[in-house]
């Protein structure tokens, strides 16, 4: 047997064997808040992978260094941005938010903080929320089974694309159908590890070869690749467009979802001092050593690759060239990981959207928590299979409606992240001002992205940002203050002697 689909068959029934360990476990204590928030028991370690990993798609392993390879170092701009944003999460919002969630009615997602934060007695914030959450996540969810089929058909040429992507929706909806989110932070932390391992042996083995590659022909690519049509050099000369869209990404973290909820789930604040140096070392190190695979894929393949159209293909190419089969097939099954590690956090981020914030408060107020549970793998089932028919359709508007997934994260970005870290840090802010913020951040981004995101070359969700932060605050300061019962629970959460 081939030593790379030796490999892939191993890390697969891993993946499985993980679900299945936590399906055991899951129905020794049945209720929601173990099968979508773990019960609030991830230690440190697992809370930062699980985050990281649920984080970076293969997006981090071929697309970042494809588009380095291509359209010159400034591309890095995306990976320094997302450094920063992902850094600033963890030490600005972790240990907070799990307070908050904690002191907030024990709050399991964001919709329903949100809520609870404010004392409502109004379902509206929380139902308009779990709304987009349940469409957008799907959609999510669908590009990540496009994007998982297209890292199988590269790694295994002979299977179809509809097949590829059976296989990685098959195996993605086992374990977090079975095992909730224990199943989901445990995988991703083992591909979290994996693509770590990945990405710091291939650049590291490429800086060993490259001695010996003839100067000839390292100095040939280098032309070759700088000739290239859209090549625009190095970091230092990339436009301000490029500096500010990095960064808008960057901004996007304080209003992900399926990564603040890695925050609530951790077993007690404090542990999240340790997530946050392990997530920030982890996700410096991993873009580095993306960028070098870039630097020096461009010395050594630079020109076959771009002459073919295949440079997202160069860390598969490095893997193949310096390592034993075996070896490469689990270089590259961190691809896959990439790629499932975000796919199975947003498909239970999805489905806790509907079931813990329209399910059991207004559709079945009676609902036992058994019930909750399994309409809750229903949903992880229905999201999957819908996903599956989005991805696998053909036609303009398919293709449109995977093309809006690549501005999600804008919106995500815009919409809650100001009000999230408003939420966190000042005891005057009120629900009109988070609704009014998630409102005009969301209308805002999307009139952008339709009107001056090609004219002005600025990322729509810097101007989204801005303009959800400022109503959000004139707002509130226009609106009666919170009541002494929000105060409470704004006292209660910043008391930090409390490690509950």
């Amino acid at each position: 047997m081939n030593g790379e689909i030796l490999a892939f068959i191993l890390y697969f029934v891993c993946m499985m064997g993980v679900g299945i360990y936590f399906f055991l476990q899951t129905m020794k204590n049945a209720n929601q808040k173990e099968y979508f928030l773990g019960g609030r028991k991830m230690g440190p370690w697992v809370t930062a992978l699980s985050a990281q990993a649920s984080d970076m798609s293969a997006w981090l392993l071929m697309g970042l260094p494809g588009s380095m390879l291509a359209f010159g170092m400034g591309q890095a701009w995306i990976g320094i941005g997302l450094a920063c944003g992902t850094i600033a999460n963890w030490f600005l919002c972790s240990q907070r938010l799990r307070r908050f969630s904690k002191a907030s009615g024990d709050s399991i997602t964001l919709p329903q903080y949100l809520t609870n934060r404010f004392a409502s007695k109004s379902p509206a914030l929380a139902i308009v929320c779990a709304v987009i959450f349940l469409i957008a996540f799907t959609l999510y969810v669908a590009s990540a089974f496009v994007a998982g089929s297209t890292v199988f058909t590269t790694l295994i040429p002979s299977l179809s694309t509809k097949t590829a992507m059976i296989i990685f929706a098959a195996i993605i909806l086992t374990y977090t159908f079975l095992g909730g989110f224990k199943a989901v932070s445990s995988t991703d932390f083992l591909q979290g590890t994996l693509m770590f391992v990945a990405l710091l042996l291939v650049p590291i083995f490429a800086a060993i070869h490259i001695k010996n590659v003839d100067p000839a022909v390292i100095a040939a690519n280098v032309q070759a690749v700088g000739e290239y049509p859209a090549f625009t050099g190095n970091l230092f000369s990339a436009s301000w467009q490029d500096i500010v869209t990095g960064f808008g990404w960057g901004l996007g973290y304080f209003g992900m979802p399926h990564i603040l909820v890695r925050f609530m789930a951790v077993e007690k604040p404090s542990m999240l001092k340790k997530s946050a140096v392990v997530g920030s070392v982890w996700v410096v190190i991993t873009l580095l050593c993306a960028i070098l695979v870039a630097y020096y894929g461009r010395m050594i393949f630079g020109a076959e690759l771009l002459e073919a159209g295949l440079q997202k293909t160069i860390f598969i190419v490095f893997a193949r060239e310096y390592f034993p089969s075996f070896i490469a097939g689990i270089l590259l099954a961190a691809i896959i990981a990439a790629s499932m590690s975000t796919a199975d956090s947003q498909l239970l981020v999805a489905s806790s959207a509907f079931t813990s914030d329209i399910y059991k408060p207004i559709l079945r107020k009676q609902a036992s928590e058994k019930e909750v549970l399994w309409v809750g793998r229903l949903v992880v089932l229905l999201v999957t299979v819908v996903a599956f028919f989005i991805a696998n359709a053909k036609g303009q508007g398919a293709q449109a409606i995977m093309e809006m997934v690549d501005n999600a994260w804008g919106i995500f970005g815009a919409s809650f992240g100001p009000v999230v870290l408003l939420s966190l840090f000042w005891k005057r802010f009120n629900y009109p001002g988070a609704v009014a913020g998630i409102v005009i951040g969301a209308a805002v981004d999307i009139v952008w992205l339709y009107t001056l995101t090609a004219k002005t070359g600025v990322y729509e969700i810097v101007p989204g940002v801005i303009a959800a932060t400022i109503v959000a605050v004139v707002v509130t300061l226009l609106t009666k203050a919170p009541s002494q019962e929000v105060e409470a629970i704004f006292d209660k959460a910043t008391d930090v002697s409390n490690d509950e």
